[in-house]
């Protein structure tokens, strides 16, 4: 495989966890990315380079090529409209438009020069959704199609795959990460192709029929018909996932997820907010105030707060997947005074957390963890933002994977630009068995969790 637009690895990450699979190839222009890269793919040929300027032949042809084109300036996290802007002599742009911005969002036509010089038997390009209407306001989605059939124009079938990370989860854990991308899947005209719903199609239970594989069921809007599925996951959204079965006229049902409190280390202190001015530290924003005191109404136990970004957010229970993790450090979690309930015998029923365990027995588990117990007001709770590792967890890094930069901001830039490894993971099972005629097999249905409930 070459990874193009390689970032911190994710990509590559998931794709070496194919038998069979090797990334001969990376390539980026930061040098933070590429130095976490090689750190982490010693045995991966590397070129920090601006790849607009690359003459594609300069790099080995491949079997797959995978490219991660600039995403931000696609993307709707930045507040603003995305629009390709009005030119007058090809150099400024009158209406105040973003000049680099529009040349970020030109990467996606690198993957046009390297699919003509190279002909990669598979080819998949991953972005942010909103990249399906990248034009001008006044035809939304143009560029797009004029890219999608440029790339088509050398011999290609296409598919666009819209995967959240949460649901990624073929060929182990999913992330546990409300995290939406889109994906172009392009395989040369003539071979196999892909067996989309073998590898796309998460496990979830239906009232009716048991584990069943859901299907994406697409709202028919004028924007997002049957005829041009494009969007997010979500009742508020563009799709819901439904049971196969028309027994039960297709019933809305969730897949299984993993909730963000499994990528919380609780093991690191937080500060109570009401003591935040003795401790020096500055006062939380009304804004984060605020959303903190609703997930305290709405949870009573901790919660994931996002402190940046527009309005509207909302705090989010620990119990359900984190949000999507961007460039920049804007997730706190608080954490409610916990306690422990000592459950049979002894001289005392409850302790501080802080305080040494009572005698563990041979008799089974007798301690029981309270949280919320104590607390009578949102002040009381203990607030701190994440963690780089946490970030790490949450986008399924490895634990051992390495991040080269010092500052935390620069490792969250680049956890919050990179690809979920479990994401590559599947969507490159799907495209060695494509290439090979070899099957694989995905996981079964989680019988474990039904069995335990």
């Amino acid at each position: 495989m070459t990874d193009l637009f390689c970032g911190a690895g994710g990509s590559s990450t998931g794709a070496i966890q194919i038998p069979g699979v090797e990334v001969i190839m990376a390539a980026n222009h930061s040098r933070h990315a590429i130095d976490t890269h090689q750190a982490n793919h010693p045995d991966t040929r590397h070129d920090c380079a601006d790849i607009s300027q690359v003459v594609p032949t300069r790099y080995p042809r491949t079997d797959i090529l995978w490219a991660s084109p600039e995403c931000t300036n696609h993307s709707g996290a930045k507040g603003v409209k995305r629009d390709h802007g009005e030119w007058d002599d090809g150099l400024f742009a009158p209406d105040g438009t973003d000049e680099a911005a529009i040349r970020s969002r030109a990467t996606m036509w690198d993957v046009v020069r390297f699919a003509e010089a190279h002909q990669y038997p598979i080819i998949i390009v991953e972005n942010v959704v909103e990249n399906r209407w990248w034009g001008p306001k006044v035809r939304p989605g143009a560029v797009h199609d004029a890219w999608l059939a440029s790339v088509k124009a050398w011999g290609y079938e296409h598919r666009t795959v819209y995967l959240n990370s949460m649901f990624a989860a073929a060929l182990g854990d999913g992330a546990a990460q409300n995290r939406d991308r889109k994906y172009d899947v392009f395989w040369q005209e003539g071979n196999r192709a892909p067996d989309f719903d073998k590898w796309l199609r998460p496990w979830a239970q239906c009232a009716l029929h048991g584990w069943v594989r859901a299907m994406q069921g697409w709202k028919t809007t004028a924007k997002c018909s049957p005829l041009k599925p494009w969007g997010r996951y979500g009742a508020l959204r563009q799709y819901v996932w439904r049971c196969p079965r028309i027994e039960c006229r297709n019933a809305v049902i969730e897949p299984v997820v993993r909730p963000a409190s499994e990528i919380v280390d609780w093991g690191l202190p937080a500060v109570a907010i009401q003591e935040r001015a003795e401790r020096g530290l500055d006062p939380l924003e009304p804004a984060t105030m605020r959303r903190i005191r609703a997930g305290f109404e709405a949870f009573g136990k901790p919660f994931l707060v996002p402190v940046e970004g527009r309005d509207g957010k909302q705090p989010i229970s620990i119990d359900g997947p984190m949000r999507t993790c961007s460039t920049r450090n804007e997730t706190g979690v608080t954490v409610v005074p916990d306690y422990i309930v000592e459950l049979r015998g002894g001289s005392s029923s409850h302790r501080a957390v802080t305080e040494p365990l009572a005698a563990v027995c041979a008799g089974g588990n007798h301690h029981g963890p309270v949280y919320g117990g104590t607390v009578r007001r949102a002040e009381e709770l203990r607030f701190r933002m994440l963690e780089p590792h946490e970030y790490q967890a949450a986008m399924e890094f490895p634990k051992e994977y390495v991040l080269t930069p010092r500052d935390k901001r620069t490792k969250v830039k680049m956890l919050g630009n990179a690809v979920t490894p479990n994401a590559a993971r599947d969507l490159v099972a799907m495209a060695v068995e494509s290439l090979t005629g070899e099957a694989l097999e995905p996981a079964g249905p989680p019988i474990a969790l039904e069995a335990a409930a």
